[in-house]
């Protein structure tokens, strides 16, 4: 019996959530816990930490099969880089609109709008609509719900 690697891109994905959630325990460890009743700031990255590392177990082991004919080789074309390089740069967009005082809309629904780009279909109207769904609903969530301090718009207040 050998053990083969089923789906390559189950393997890594797991590993990838292991190595994240190991770097969230690694990097909350010097914040104080604190209680479920009473959170310290290490309590959410800690706890979130470990759920990740828990999903990086599952979904890396399910990638594993017991007995195969042939192995599975890892090809360049495989890859795929453009959602990988695209979502990163509507994030760093969305950061640095933020750091800018942009407003939260703005930055939001650039966020949307690029992380869309990843695909190589872009559906515009369905693209936009999400956009301002999304939107909506973060605004009403963080700036009306749990009063976050961010700005709506470059001229509000």
């Amino acid at each position: 019996m050998a053990l083969k690697i089923k789906n390559l891109q189950d393997f890594w994905c797991g590993l990838l959530f292991l190595a994240l959630g190991a770097l969230a325990v690694y990097m909350s460890k010097d914040y104080q816990m604190g209680t479920a009743l009473e959170m310290g700031p290490g309590y959410f990255p800690t706890w979130l930490g470990f759920i990740m590392m828990g999903f990086g177990v599952v979904i890396g082991g399910l990638s594993f099969k017991i007995e195969g004919n042939g192995s599975q080789g890892l090809r360049w074309r495989d890859w795929a880089f453009r959602p990988w390089l695209v979502t990163t740069g509507a994030i760093v967009v969305y950061a640095l609109l933020m750091d800018a005082e942009v407003g939260f809309v703005p930055s939001l629904i650039a966020l949307v709008i690029g992380s869309s780009l990843a695909h190589k279909d872009v559906h515009w109207v369905e693209t936009l609509v999400l956009s301002v769904c999304v939107t909506a609903g973060a605004v009403a969530i963080f700036i009306y719900g749990i009063e976050m301090p961010y700005r709506l718009f470059w001229w509000s207040e």
